[in-house]
């Protein structure tokens, strides 16, 4: 599970070859605890959840390498590693 950001407490990582469970471009996220799935294009929570405030951030930094994210999903379900993203300041 390679790290490709970190910023304000939030770790983003993506799994190698995990395109079988929620059939879409997604990142996987925890802050303090708490985990959650969040699909590439959208946004959108897929599944668990963090808090709200986090969440208006890490959609904000998805908006702005979206491209980069497509980029590094397209690697990690061919089982090489994602490149690191720079995170939101």
């Amino acid at each position: 599970m390679p790290t490709i950001s970190m910023f304000y407490g939030i770790l983003v990582y993506m799994y190698f070859e995990d395109n079988k469970q929620h059939h879409v471009p997604h990142i996987h996220v925890e802050y303090s605890g708490n985990e959650a799935v969040i699909a590439i294009p959208s946004g959108k929570t897929l599944g668990g959840k963090i808090p709200r405030a986090k969440m208006k951030l890490l959609q904000a930094w998805i908006e702005l390498h979206k491209d980069e994210l497509m980029a590094d999903w397209k690697l990690a379900v061919a089982g090489e590693k994602p490149y690191p993203i720079e995170p939101l300041r």
